[in-house]
């Protein structure tokens, strides 16, 4: 019965991307099954070592589709909880994001109003056992289905907490946890004229909280711009794209264009309803981890010349994504089409057509027009109005994000804070806290291991300098220069390690609300964007 669950989903699975095809494809595709269920049958049944019939089968089907895409992946039964979750915008679950810290299961974030944060977990904490299983990294990526559940079932955490010797036992209540695409809502600018609305992703409700959004903003002050901030948010569905470009977009505008294997059968996409913002000046933030759905709205809006882009490069994912039930509760992500935005253009980064016979090649740029007449290019991403590149992080502030010092340091210092419950972040004494951030340092054994120290102690390590006396000298000396010059890298960058300590310690009392706030206090995109919307002369100007 095993094996022939097994042939049926790889039938499903292998068939449905050639259901187009003519001539004698399904003589191939037949002849192809054929041989990949004997080599799946002779391993199975006389390789050395006992197999497991599941788990290989589904390690041939990622292998399979490992040569196609990245965004073409198959879901087990175990994960659709996960594909639910992506589809619906709803999940049951505790209303926290997991992460690996340091090899350790650990708390990265906190929703608002759920179980999670409601019967006191922190972020920081890290993840002991669940239900008595004790969590190991090897067991991440099998997280969800021991978390996400049905509502109103339990699940038991035991915790480690920073600053608290023992363990702390939780038995936390699954809810339906909505996900929440608009995560900051606020009003910014020289008289609170320009909304400010952080979207973090797009699941079904995006455009009606969006909506919503700008309404409630209307009603505290007359909204005369609106900062749209999709940095960061890596996409989602199309319905989504679509509903959020109708937001600001005239009604019947074409917002984007969606052509599959075959090309007559295009789709095209036109607003369906009058926009709440669509007199209102608009900018949209966009950087390198803006993807897919992100793209498609930035894309629309940038084509009809209705807002001003600023930021970064975004990411270049011009593919389209659908959703396949196969037998036994698995699912199956396949890219089905390219979209295309109104001007005509793909910005797909990346040609995955040949990846069968080697790596994906860059896509060569095509000129386009926007409404206006004004220059835009296809391929490797949506190209901002006005490119605002963030400072580049120095070394040493980049490895202690890369070892999430800033992290550890936010929960440590809150949970052994007495009031922890009052922290006021604007309050802290910005010498106490650096003081205190360096301390912490020494007690985790922390060292700046600059490029140039590696290279040193390779240099010191080598046949050449071991064996000659002056030169291992010299050498010594220097990296003892060296040493104390990246003493002093702490001191050098005192205001940006206070900044991200701050914006660390937003997080802990605040949540993602209170990160964002904190960000955009010194945030040279979003300050940028301010200003273009308050010059009235300089927005017209970007769009001419």
């Amino acid at each position: 019965m095993k094996n022939k669950k097994i042939a049926f989903v790889v039938l499903a699975l292998v068939a449905f991307g050639f259901v187009f095809q003519s001539g004698d494809i399904y003589y191939r595709i037949s002849k192809s099954i054929e041989i990949f269920g004997e080599v799946y049958k002779q391993a199975t049944l006389h390789y050395v070592d006992e197999i497991n019939p599941e788990k290989f089968v589904v390690a041939g089907i990622k292998g399979m589709l490992k040569s196609l895409d990245p965004y073409t992946v198959f879901y087990d039964s175990e994960q659709q909880r996960d594909v639910e979750a992506l589809t619906r915008g709803k999940y049951g679950g505790i209303g926290a994001t997991i992460g690996l810290r340091e090899g350790k299961i650990t708390v990265m974030e906190l929703m608002d109003g759920y179980s999670a944060q409601r019967q006191g977990l922190r972020i920081g904490d890290v993840i002991y056992s669940i239900d008595g299983e004790v969590m190991t990294s090897d067991k991440y990526d099998a997280l969800g289905s021991r978390l996400k559940g049905e509502p109103g079932t339990t699940v038991k955490l035991r915790i480690i907490r920073e600053g608290i010797k023992d363990t702390l036992d939780f038995e936390l209540v699954r809810e339906e946890v909505e996900i929440k695409n608009l995560v900051y809502k606020t009003l910014v600018g020289k008289n609170n004229e320009i909304a400010y609305l952080k979207l973090n992703g797009f699941s079904r409700t995006a455009g009606d909280e969006l909506k919503n959004a700008i309404a409630e903003l209307n009603e505290k002050g007359k909204v005369e711009g609106i900062i749209l901030d999709l940095r960061g948010n890596p996409g989602g569905l199309l319905d989504a794209a679509i509903d959020v470009s109708e937001k600001f977009l005239p009604n019947k505008s074409l917002i984007v264009s969606v052509i599959g294997r075959d090309s007559i059968n295009a789709k095209r996409y036109y607003g369906k309803e009058n926009p709440i913002a669509g007199n209102v000046k608009l900018a949209v933030l966009i950087n390198g981890y803006s993807a897919s759905a992100s793209e498609i709205v930035t894309g629309a809006i940038q084509d009809h010349d209705r807002g001003v882009v600023v930021g970064e490069r975004s990411y270049g994912k011009g593919l389209v994504q659908t959703i396949i039930p196969l037998p036994y509760d698995n699912t199956m992500k396949i890219t089905t089409a390219r979209y295309y935005t109104p001007s005509g253009r793909c910005i797909q980064k990346l040609d995955y057509s040949d990846k069968v016979l080697e790596r994906p090649k860059q896509i060569k740029k095509k000129i386009f027009k926007t409404d206006n007449g004004r220059v835009v290019y296809s391929a490797g991403g949506i190209e901002p109005d006005t490119t605002v590149r963030n400072e580049e992080l120095p070394e040493v502030i980049e490895q202690l994000l890369a070892n999430a010092y800033f992290f550890k340091f936010g929960t440590y210092y809150y949970n052994t804070n007495e009031n922890n419950n009052n922290l006021n972040v604007a309050d802290l004494d910005r010498n106490k806290l650096f003081e205190k951030f360096t301390e912490y340092l020494k007690k985790e054994n922390y060292s700046f291991n600059s490029k140039e120290n590696v290279y040193l102690k390779k240099l010191a390590a080598s046949e050449m300098v071991k064996h000659n006396s002056t030169l291992s000298e010299e050498t010594e000396k220097f990296m003892n220069l060296l040493k104390e010059a990246q003493k002093k890298e702490l001191d050098k960058n005192k205001d940006l390690i206070i900044k991200l300590i701050k914006i660390e310690l937003a997080g802990h009392t605040g949540g993602i609300k209170g990160r964002i706030a904190e960000s955009l206090k010194d945030d040279k995109q979003f300050d940028v964007a301010v200003s273009v919307l308050e010059n009235d002369s300089l927005y017209s100007e970007f769009l001419k």
